[in-house]
């Protein structure tokens, strides 16, 4: 195993007031309040659903909550903004009634969408998979709102991404993706990015681990590093199994995420995330 040498500095995210730090890499559960993700145990569309899920995320460790209604699934249906909010009004109001408290995330690529489950909700972060691309008026928003971005590569549209999978040099054309958008967050005052390489996003198996395997590349830009390969087909068609058969695959993309540079893990299974992080920080603080 190849221990990665990632600058080690200080980083942190500002979530509601609250600095903190991400000395610790920290864990992000996933709640879809869909009908339709792409892994069938993550789906929680009913209320008793929701609340059962968010206890659960709660009690296993996560430290933040990403609460998304749009499933981005390959080929997934396109729903209109006013359902995606009623999906995300009543997981929110659900969390803000057990856990006023919490962190949570919205993954959303709808600037409005954004808007109200900040200023309604509270929410602390916004999560969108289209790095500004599906709606234009994002950045502006969100700079707007003063709250963390999580900036994700992708090309095209959940609906279309996986026909633009072609790249003459993959790391490098993300990296100049990365490095061309932060520069505009930050010319509108945006200080918390967080940078998602969207593994499974207009990418091949090959792509993706290739893109694990180069990582450290993505850490180094000084931004906090996101990664989600949770349950994802870069493990299930390459073991030729199924995503509730990807427990063990996701763990150990996890550990290699987190040896790569990863400071936040977006996951189903947050039990056996936070015990990962666990481990690999035990492991990388002992030293020789």
């Amino acid at each position: 195993m190849i221990f990665r040498n990632v600058p080690n500095k200080p980083l942190s995210l500002n979530l509601g007031g609250e600095l903190v730090s991400l000395s610790r890499p920290l864990v992000m559960g996933i709640l879809n309040v869909t009908p339709d993700s792409f892994y069938a145990g993550s789906r929680t569309p009913a209320p008793e659903q929701i609340e059962a899920r968010v206890h659960q995320i709660v009690d296993e460790g996560a430290d933040i909550i990403d609460i998304g209604a749009y499933s981005s699934r390959p080929q997934a249906d396109d729903i209109a903004p006013d359902e995606e909010m009623r999906r995300l009004a009543s997981g929110l109001e659900i969390i803000r009634k057990l856990y006023p408290q919490a962190h949570v995330s919205v993954d959303t690529f709808r600037a409005d969408v954004a808007s109200r489950c900040v200023r309604e909700y509270g929410v602390q972060m916004v999560n969108d998979i289209s790095g500004g691309e599906l709606d234009p008026r994002m950045f502006e928003t969100v700079a707007d709102l003063k709250v963390p971005y999580i900036l994700m590569h992708m090309k095209g549209t959940p609906q279309t991404m996986m026909q633009q999978t072609h790249y003459d040099h993959l790391i490098a054309e993300m990296l100049y993706y990365f490095a061309e958008r932060i520069a505009r967050l930050e010319s509108l005052g945006v200080n918390d990015i967080i940078i998602d390489p969207g593994f499974g996003f207009s990418k091949t198996l090959d792509d993706n681990y290739r893109l694990m395997n180069r990582l450290d590349e993505f850490a180094r830009m000084g931004r906090p590093l996101l990664v989600g390969i949770s349950r994802k087909s870069m493990i299930y068609k390459l073991l030729g199994t199924s995503p509730d058969e990807s427990l063990n695959g996701t763990s150990v993309l996890n550990t290699l995420a987190l040896l790569g540079g990863a400071h936040i893990l977006r996951v189903h299974d947050v039990k056996e995330a936070a015990e990962t992080v666990k481990i690999v920080s035990k492991t990388l603080q002992s030293g020789d």
